[in-house]
């Protein structure tokens, strides 16, 4: 379990000073469980390594959004980069500072940017020249200045899965690398808009410090050519993407990615800003879920548990790989090889295949590596209500989300009054 926050004592699975299968029984399952003491040293490794200069770390809200994941990171000074106003409406409700924001993604509505402005945010990333303009025009509504970073693509390879490769010219994201000294000069000329920042992000899990230096390399090229036109640049904002051990990554430390960055930037004055996700909130979570049958056949053996492809959709969505452990060890046990998969009515519903494992039905395992991109990703699908979240502070067990009930999930719905003629038929009973 090295390199993970949960360990085993003797045969039982910890967290902190929490047997796991204590939350199993009395919160059940599928449940997430999350570490307050390893999300507190993600933070400050990231905090300490910067050392004396001027930073923010801006965490990622997408990765896990839970209000008090979002309230223990403000606490440790966090700042927040959102993609939403539902983002910027937790990230205020859990005590973030405004001041602290930055405001990414591509397709910000005015509602959103309107919301953003009356809060008085850090930043607005904008990725487009019609996403330029129409910041313009809600500012000036509204009588306000709205402080701009443009996004800019640079065109590299993170090297990272497809789908969360973010850098690369064929992307929907930033402005084209060649635009950006053009839209910069424009942006002179909107009257309710500062240019304040300069800012990339190319990806998400990545394990090399190659694809971060090159896009950091480009973005400083093309920031000293700004600088030289006039404009000033107050921050640099290089984004987040530093991946997480799944199973045999090795990703760099927070300490050797900062010291990569910041060896480029050198002397250069501007704040530096990064907007770590994963990294921060990985590795600090499991999800738990319990075996429900064991199906053999001649050509593969089934575990179907509890969790399903709507509480941890990366498998399905990405082929992602997550270690999957027993939440007690059987040293005597029957080892086979498991197809690890849900009750979801999905040939795609798996959380890991080729699993060698020791099972019983009733057995409680541990999905590692589940904090981020889990619950934030999880669904109603087939009318499953989400999964309960807990946090562990020492001995003690928080429950910061509870479980959905199917009330719940139908509260908002209605029927409406059929004015169709003969429909009537079909809701008589028989």
């Amino acid at each position: 379990m090295s390199g993970w926050p949960f360990d085993y004592r003797s045969n039982r699975l910890w967290g902190e000073s929490v047997p796991l299968d204590r939350i199993a029984e009395e919160i059940g399952t599928p449940c997430y469980v999350y570490s307050r003491a390893a999300l507190a040293a993600a933070y400050e490794a990231f905090d300490a390594a910067f050392g004396g200069r001027d930073h923010l770390i801006c965490y990622a809200v997408k990765a896990n959004s839970n209000l008090a994941i979002l309230n223990l990171f403000a606490r440790l000074g966090s700042g927040f980069d959102i993609v939403s106003g539902g983002e910027l409406q937790r990230v205020l409700k859990a005590g973030g500072d405004p001041q602290k924001i930055v405001f990414s993604g591509v397709g910000k509505r005015p509602d959103e940017m309107r919301a953003a402005l009356d809060a008085g945010i850090f930043c607005f990333n904008v990725e487009s020249r019609s996403e330029l303009e129409m910041l313009d025009r809600v500012a000036r509504e509204v009588k306000k200045t709205a402080p701009v970073s443009l996004r800019v693509n640079p065109d590299v390879d993170a090297k990272t899965h497809p789908y969360i490769s973010t850098g690369l010219k064929e992307n929907k994201f930033g402005i084209p690398f060649e635009e950006a000294e053009s839209l910069y000069a424009l942006s002179r000329q909107f009257e309710n808009l500062r240019i304040t920042g300069l800012d990339c992000h190319i990806g998400s899990q990545l394990t090399e410090l190659a694809p971060f230096a090159e896009a950091c390399g480009k973005m400083l090229e093309l920031l000293d050519r700004l600088q030289t036109q006039g404009l000033e640049i107050d921050h640099l904002d290089l984004g987040g993407g530093l991946g997480i051990r799944y199973s045999g990554e090795s990703p760099p430390s927070a300490r050797d990615y900062v010291n990569a960055l910041c060896g480029q930037i050198g002397q250069r004055k501007q704040r530096v800003l990064i907007e770590p996700g994963r990294a921060l909130v990985g590795n600090a979570g499991v999800l738990l879920t319990r075996v429900e049958y064991l199906k053999h056949s001649p050509h593969r053996n089934f575990a179907i548990v509890d969790a399903a492809m709507n509480d941890l959709m990366r498998p399905a969505l990405y082929d992602a790989h997550h270690e999957i452990v027993p939440v007690i060890s059987k040293n005597d046990g029957n080892v086979k090889t498991y197809q690890v998969v849900g009750p979801v009515c999905e040939t795609g519903d798996f959380l890991g295949h080729d699993r060698d494992l020791a099972l019983s039905e009733g057995d409680l395992l541990a999905i590692m590596s589940a904090g981020a991109y889990g619950m934030s990703m999880s669904s109603n699908y087939n009318t499953r209500p989400r999964a309960a979240e807990v946090m562990i502070d020492g001995d003690r067990i928080h429950v910061i989300r509870e479980r959905e009930s199917i009330d719940q999930l139908i509260a908002g719905e209605t029927i409406p009054s059929w004015r169709t003629a003969g429909l009537d038929c079909f809701l008589s009973p028989l």
